[in-house]
């Protein structure tokens, strides 16, 4: 027609062609394109309107029904950048105006994202492919008593078979976009449609647009005496019964799926669970929240992460909304200026919390472990469970690795061994497996997506338990060994085939399987609470998930910091398990943190290693591999703290999360141990005192000693795989 055109009106050709030359002058209009996480891809779309020469952008989220309007604009000789409350975004734009070639900058991560003037085609998961494909229908299902929980339910369109459903049940708002969208979670289930679902969410009680009171991690009640005796268990029995009853085309089989916090709602399902319910997945589930998981480590606060997290999620909900809070305005984009200067703990509730945020509040009112932290442990009832089970962990979860482990062993350690239970345990940061590839973390890379072999396992669990399609052929332990870079199956976990040993400190600084001989020994230091050893190198706002792998060059350096390392290891050492730390420790003070670190260090002649994009050397490389810390007041009980007595030698133990990691030959194994770990975790002030309502004159520098003598041998043990 073009061609027709130009032949026969060669002015009016001239005159269109000019005209839409004209228009594609200008930035103003809608663009659309597609955020690439590794793995998926997220529609984003930019609407640009122009004034007096000048831009202004929104960014729209069509999955999320969410929009940012951008704070600052910058257009010049082709390259744009966007700027955003919580990210920015960089670009170039095509010469006549069609496309934009950038890159979406948040936190330390940067994700290509493209824009041309013309909407890309459906992508499974995305809101358009999901209406093409489901019928959505939402309601409010009723509890036993009387709340009403706010579900969403996704129907395969094929009614030619009954389905299955697999449910979510979260805190973390089923439907940001709207009755007219989609919930973001079908981005993350494309390995699953294959068999396909009814797809079942839901908000938990008190959140978002569901009815009734919310409560963090509610405590379980075995004995229920009346219909007000609700819980998450029975708010999973009553809306899986309701739906099986109510939701056409369903074959009578339920499965439960979640990561972290929907983590610990899929473990909330399994006790006294409800006929229809055949399988369960807790991923990364919140497990123990003085222990282990999120907020505490053996008593120790983990700050930067319970301050992100309830500063915007603990905030109240005065009543039912799709919207979520404004997140927190940090004055600062140091985090370890930030806390630094904040002070003592309890200036949080006083200069920005106040009493608005409860489980801060409670936070702060429970700092030993007590009824109010045992209360909201699911482990004690884990017993005669019915559903399968399949727990998923990753190695370099900073958040709930504790909890996927100890979750799969109390299950394993209080019913039958006839009962399904199942591990999978990879080299991931928290959810990671679930986000698409997961090749690296950081600096250290696998060789390989490791994330697609979960997706095997977990497509195939469902699909049995679920479907009743396919052999149950998994192993009861799927473990990925990180260093040797390779997926191994075990019957057991921690595996029985392994022996035990001690990796013992040195003088000068050495670290070896050989006890101590010497009659006295020990390394001193002093540290100080207020130059604090910090848990990065590197100078940022939000907490990295690559800390977990980072080179811990920089930590080695400092005079606060003690470092023992092996000689280069003449064969491959495989550990598996637990690590059981044991040191021998004196104080000037009378209260301490120990921060313990094994560490693979890469030879110095290392080469062909992947690069990274930080270009750190990769020669001499300290990766973390497992790290733990133990407030030292708790080194005995718990319940009851004690406090050190400055001089005296004392003996403190703790066990770090397990481990399945090979140090190769020619590497080197290190343990390093520190007093502080800024501001992953709270400051110890070093005095026996509340942490949580002292003041900064109780801030005090210490000297401590590490002992290292065969009355006194600071050790590791460790569990090698023969």
């Amino acid at each position: 027609m073009m061609k027709h055109l130009k032949s026969r009106c060669p002015l009016l050709f001239f005159l269109f062609f000019s005209a839409q030359l004209l228009v594609a002058q200008s930035l103003a209009g809608d663009w659309y394109g597609l955020l690439e996480y590794p793995g998926f891809k997220v529609p984003v779309n930019l609407h640009v309107s122009e004034q007096g020469g000048a831009y202004s952008v929104q960014f729209l989220s069509p999955e999320e029904g969410a929009e940012w309007p951008a704070s600052q604009v910058e257009f010049n000789q082709g390259k744009l950048s966007v700027t955003l409350s919580f990210a920015t975004y960089e670009g170039t734009v095509a010469a006549d105006f069609t496309a934009i070639t950038g890159t979406f900058i948040q936190r330390s991560e940067r994700f290509s994202l493209n824009f041309s003037r013309e909407r890309p085609p459906a992508i499974p998961g995305t809101s358009e492919w999901v209406k093409t494909n489901y019928t959505k229908r939402e309601v409010y299902i009723p509890m036993r008593d009387g709340t009403r929980l706010f579900t969403s339910i996704y129907t395969p369109k094929d009614t030619s078979r009954a389905y299955p459903m697999l449910i979510t049940r979260t805190p973390y708002n089923i439907e940001p976009a709207g009755e007219n969208g989609s919930s973001t979670i079908f981005l993350f289930m494309n390995h699953l449609f294959e068999d396909n679902y009814i797809v079942v969410l839901q908000d938990v009680r008190g959140r978002f647009m569901s009815e009734g009171q919310f409560v963090d991690v509610r405590p379980y009640i075995p004995e229920k005496k009346s219909k007000q005796d609700v819980d998450d268990n029975s708010d999973t029995y009553d809306s899986i019964d309701w739906l099986v009853k109510n939701v056409k085309g369903n074959n009578g089989r339920a499965g439960i799926y979640g990561v972290s916090y929907d983590g610990f709602y899929s473990t909330m399902a399994l006790p006294a669970a409800h006929p229809a319910l055949k399988a369960v997945s807790p991923q990364a589930p919140v497990t123990n929240w003085f222990l282990g998981d999120d907020w505490h480590h053996n008593g120790a606060l983990m700050l930067m992460d319970g301050f992100s997290f309830y500063s915007t999620i603990g905030r109240p909900r005065p009543q039912p909304t799709r919207q979520w809070p404004t997140p927190f305005q940090w004055p600062v984009q140091d985090n370890y200026r930030f806390f630094l200067e904040l002070g003592p703990i309890k200036n949080v509730k006083t200069k920005y919390f106040g009493d608005t945020i409860q489980f801060w509040s409670d936070l702060m009112s429970h700092p030993n472990y007590d009824a109010f932290w045992k209360a909201r442990d699911p482990r004690p009832h884990l017993k005669n469970l019915q559903p399968a089970v399949l727990t998923v962990g990753g190695w370099f979860d900073a958040e709930d690795c504790y909890g996927a482990l100890r979750t799969y062993e109390a299950i394993e350690k209080q019913n039958p061994a006839s009962m399904s239970n199942r591990l999978i345990m990879g080299p991931w940061f928290h959810g990671q497996w679930t986000g698409g590839e997961a090749e690296n973390l950081g600096n250290v890379h696998w060789g390989f997506n490791t994330a697609e072999h979960y997706k095997d396992v977990e497509r195939r669990f469902f699909r049995h338990y679920l479907h009743g399609k396919g052999a149950p052929d998994l192993p009861e332990a799927d473990i990925f060994i990180t260093g040797a870079n390779e997926w191994r199956t075990f019957d057991t976990w921690p595996p029985a085939n392994v022996s035990a040993q001690n990796l013992y400190f040195q003088q000068t600084g050495g670290l070896s399987f050989t006890a101590p001989a010497a009659n006295s020994g020990y390394d001193e230091y002093v540290s100080d609470p207020m130059k604090p050893v910090p848990y990065t190198e590197d100078v940022h706002l939000n907490r990295t998930r690559a800390y977990m792998t980072d080179d811990q060059r920089f930590a080695s350096r400092r005079p606060d910091v003690m470092v023992y390392q092996t000689d280069a290891l003449a064969e491959d050492v495989t550990l598996t398990g637990p690590l059981n730390a044991n040191l021998f420790v004196s104080t000037t003070g009378t209260d301490a943190d120990y921060v313990v670190k094994l560490i693979d260090v890469f030879p110095d002649t290392l080469s062909g290693y992947p690069a990274n994009t930080q270009q750190v050397p990769m020669q001499g490389y300290q990766m973390l591999v497992p790290s733990e810390l133990m407030r030292g007041r708790f080194r005995n009980s718990f319940e009851k703290p004690e406090p050190f007595v400055p001089g005296k030698v004392s003996e403190v133990k703790f066990q770090l999360p397990d481990i399945a990691h090979t140090f190769k030959r020619g590497h080197r194994i290190m343990i390093q141990v520190q007093n502080s770990w800024f501001p992953l975790v709270d400051r110890n002030p070093q005095k026996f005192v509340d942490i949580y309502q002292c003041s900064e004159p109780d801030f005090q520098k210490a000297t401590h000693r590490i002992y290292r003598d065969k009355t006194h041998p600071s050790h590791l043990q460790v569990w090698i795989l023969k």
